[in-house]
């Protein structure tokens, strides 16, 4: 029998009547694929590995580290600054950038120097989940440097490409390239310009370059326009060169990727590659929770077309809008002997914490809110509540469950002295507006209710059963002042009070609505 008679057998045998066997479908790989506040995904494959990181902005621990064997399933495995800050840096931790060569791995980060300007640094290590040593700043202009990433050029000389960030101050913002030393640690010779923001759909800047090579050319993916809030209007285009340094040339349908009804403002990601599939990790916001929830991480798939340009398929996001929300609640018993690596605090004050025999305890802070630690939300309708040992907190000692856009901004559920209140937290400036007295009791748990991320309700109960709403001049608080600019809102555990005193919270739940 011929090869091509034997195989004509097998597949009818294989299908009933000797009909064609189905297609397989092509996996959709267009989804969320990192929830919550992760702004300027980036993405490499080392080995049989796919690791990411995102921005941190003010809070810690700085760049998390997820890995993933197929681009949609990721476990957070660490940080690139689990616990303390590079010496030099105190704000402003964006964008970082991976890079490997020879076994080692390289992220290029931007960070604010302590009284100083933004600036591209960059820290390595033997292995993607560290621990990582920082080298220190690369570049830091009188604008601002940010955005880094590594490339090299078509004869294997490492450049770094970022931007120069003139909107800052009412300038332009330049794309830079120059190469760095072979340690990768510091830049040799003189920067070349290769563009800057000169068409109107980028506005004041462009920004968030990742550079690819396919087919002969560089291709560089970069965001324009308004990365963040409500007023945003991001967006990402491309553009493509035969030599890294220029001239480039940018496509002229840019932006090729923008909003939709589901998705606003996508940019500033990276490019991967799966099984001969091409995809941008980047980031965008969910239409129905916008700033409330933050920009979210997706991953949207493009192909080449016949003219060598990269294109999406309706030219935004895929993604469907997330429905399955239950599966990003949280409930926290605190097993185990540490808070795990969800758990964020803000930049440059990671609170003392201990966890044993099931509970969490809490050092309080004196200052504004106190000591806090917090998990991202994934929505922006949820309830949250935590059960504290009211019994055992300290004269003088506060404590209790907020929302917190950042330390200067919260609304939060307080109990001590005997009494609950409601601490309004605004441009840092606090007041009380409102007051219970509670009888004492071993045990109370706090809810917060948050409705689309603008309304807030907070209630109590001594049984776990029974619940009393705080009194307030409305049914809900206003709460639209919370997020900054750049983050989205967490959810928090805080402590208030002398310094040595500590408050014990027996478990922490997020119950995500839509």
């Amino acid at each position: 029998m011929s090869i091509e008679l034997e195989l004509a057998a097998r597949l009818a045998a294989a299908t009933p009547g000797g009909a064609p066997a189905p297609a397989v479908p092509r996996r959709a790989y267009d989804h969320v694929v990192l929830p919550g506040d992760f702004p300027d995904p980036t993405v490499t494959k080392i080995g049989d590995t796919y690791w990411a990181s995102a921005t941190s902005a003010e809070w810690g621990a700085v760049f998390p580290l997820f890995t993933s064997k197929d681009l949609l399933d990721w476990e957070l495995v660490g940080h690139v600054f689990p616990d303390k800050l590079p010496d030099w840096a105190g704000s402003n931790f964006w964008a970082p950038e991976f890079y490997q060569e020879n076994g080692r791995t390289y992220v290029y980060y931007t960070a604010r120097q302590k009284g100083g300007v933004l600036s591209v640094a960059v820290a390595s290590a033997d292995h993607p989940a560290g621990p990582y040593l920082d080298h220190g700043p690369l570049v830091g202009q009188a604008a601002g440097s940010i955005d880094g990433f590594a490339m090299p050029d078509e004869h294997g000389d490492l450049y770094l490409i970022w931007k120069e960030d003139g909107n800052s101050c009412h300038q332009d913002t330049p794309i830079w390239a120059q190469r760095l030393n072979d340690a990768r640690t510091a830049l040799v010779g003189e920067p070349t310009e290769l563009f800057g923001n000169d068409a109107q759909w980028e506005g004041p800047l462009v920004e968030g370059s990742a550079l690819v090579r396919h087919a002969g050319w560089f291709y560089m993916f970069y965001a324009g326009n308004s990365c963040c809030g409500k007023s945003c209007n991001y967006a990402t285009g491309v553009a493509r060169s035969r030599h890294l340094l220029g001239p480039w040339e940018k496509h002229a349908h840019n932006p090729i990727l923008d909003r939709n009804a589901t998705w606003k403002c996508p940019g500033h990601g990276t490019v991967t590659e799966l099984d001969g599939r091409w995809f941008l990790l980047h980031h965008a916001y969910l239409a129905d929770s916008h700033e409330f929830v933050g920009r979210q991480s997706l991953l949207s798939e493009f192909t080449w077309n016949a003219e060598g340009w990269p294109e999406f398929a309706h030219r935004s996001p895929q993604a469907a809008r997330p429905t399955d929300m239950a599966r990003f609640n949280v409930a926290d018993e605190f097993a185990g002997d540490r808070l795990g690596l969800e758990w964020q605090w803000p930049i440059g004050a990671q609170p003392a914490t201990a966890v044993r025999a099931g509970q969490l305890h809490l050092a309080a802070g004196a200052s504004r809110l106190g000591h806090l630690v917090a998990r991202r939300t994934y929505v922006a309708t949820y309830k949250a509540a935590t059960t504290l040992d009211f019994a055992a907190l300290p004269a003088n000692t506060f404590a209790g469950l907020a929302a917190v856009g950042d330390p200067y901004n919260a609304l939060a559920l307080m109990a001590g002295n005997g009494q609950l209140q409601i601490w309004h937290v605004k441009s840092g400036k606090q007041q009380c507006l409102a007051h219970v007295f509670v009888e004492p009791c071993p045990a109370l748990t706090l809810r917060l209710e948050v409705w689309g991320g603008q309304r807030y309700r907070f209630a109590y109960s001594t049984d776990g059963a029974t619940w009393q709403p705080l009194p307030t001049e409305g049914f809900t608080l206003n709460g639209t002042y919370l997020p900054p600019w750049d983050r989205g809102v967490r959810v928090a555990l805080v402590a208030q009070g002398a310094e040595g005193t500590t408050a014990t919270f027996n478990n922490f739940i997020i119950r995500n609505q839509r």
